[in-house]
């Protein structure tokens, strides 16, 4: 989206109303992205897939790339902490900085710290919006989380604490730390 690519743009349109990104603009999304020089000698996929259909497609991507998936690490947080993240984010109209009213929050209230520009909620922040997204999230994802860990391939860890700490368990889980 940060390059205004033909599919970033398609995704950004879904994403503004609230949307999931349809699975086929997503696998197109990925399969650009995992061409690139950058991602040979590895990569980190965030949020995705979220269904054994979106796994198994993935796969197949990756068995035509000749690349091997080493891990999938799922990162555990209550319902409750993961309203409280995002349902306090706040983004710049004018230049698109983020803040959080609770973590990081601006100086003046609906006020960016960078520009003055107004600070707005996204729709799919709200959190009537997350808490149904957390539900969706839930039925789709204890079958992907069995698929994975059928494979052994499922690392998980609690992602509550300071972000250095959650990070330094993820590089564990990956045989990083």
């Amino acid at each position: 989206m940060r390059a205004s690519s033909e599919l970033g743009l398609k995704a950004k349109r879904f994403m503004d109303k609230g949307e999931l990104v349809p699975d086929a603009l997503v696998l197109d999304l990925i399969g650009q992205r995992l061409d690139r020089a950058d991602a040979r000698d590895g990569f980190i996929l965030d949020g995705f897939p979220r269904t054994v259909a979106q796994a198994e497609t993935l796969a197949a991507m990756l068995r035509e790339r000749g690349i091997r998936l080493d891990k999938v690490v799922a990162v555990n947080v209550p319902d409750e902490e993961i309203i409280r993240r995002i349902s306090g984010r706040r983004t710049c109209r004018k230049c698109g900085a983020m803040f959080h009213i609770i973590y990081d929050p601006p100086r003046n209230k609906d006020i960016c710290d960078a520009c003055n520009g107004e600070l707005y909620q996204r729709e799919d922040d709200a959190e009537e919006t997350v808490r149904t997204r957390l539900e969706v999230y839930a039925s789709a994802t204890r079958p992907l989380l069995d698929h994975y860990a059928q494979q052994g391939l499922l690392a998980q860890i609690e992602g509550v604490g300071s972000p250095s700490a959650i990070e330094q368990k993820i590089l564990g889980a990956l045989g990083l730390a």
